[in-house]
């Protein structure tokens, strides 16, 4: 159980670290590049746009808590170890694959929303390669958020 929750802990801390990473980039978007000394910015070139890096920020966080909380609340679940293992790692995948998302949807033209074209833009790879990941998380998450509290409000097997 111990090397599990550092495991979890571990991949969420790191999940928030690449958020904060896009908070960077959010604030060079913002910007237009990095504040050297009041007043004067030096261009810093980004792709993407503000609104894409404020949920990569925001998004990420959110995520990288996520598996925090799920980590910290492993022996509260009454689960068997496979259970367990299958918590955490299907956790830190989601984590991961929407943080993929994040990252190429901002540099796709359809936001990685579809894996073709759609209303946002036309196909391309980083569409594909952002959307592929995260389609099986959609509904993981859903199921392991209902797992977990069942297992939470009555943790006997």
């Amino acid at each position: 159980m111990e090397r599990l929750q550092r495991i979890t802990l571990s991949h969420g801390f790191l999940v928030i670290l690449v958020a904060m990473l896009a908070g960077f980039m959010l604030m060079f978007s913002l910007l237009g590049g990095l504040e050297i000394w009041p007043g004067n910015i030096m261009p810093v070139s980004v792709y993407g746009t503000s609104e894409g890096w404020v949920r990569a920020h925001s998004g990420g966080a959110m995520n990288g808590l996520l598996v925090i909380a799920v980590g910290l609340s492993l022996p509260k679940m009454g689960m068997s170890p496979a259970l367990q293992r299958l918590t955490a790692y299907g956790f830190i995948y989601v984590a991961w694959s929407f943080t993929l998302f994040y990252w190429l949807g901002n540099a796709a033209g359809n936001r990685a929303l579809s894996i073709g074209d759609n209303p946002l833009g036309p196909s391309d790879i980083f569409g594909v390669i952002g959307f592929l990941p995260g389609l099986p998380s959609v509904v993981i998450v859903v199921l392991l958020l209902g797992l977990v509290a069942k297992r939470i409000w009555s943790p006997a097997d």
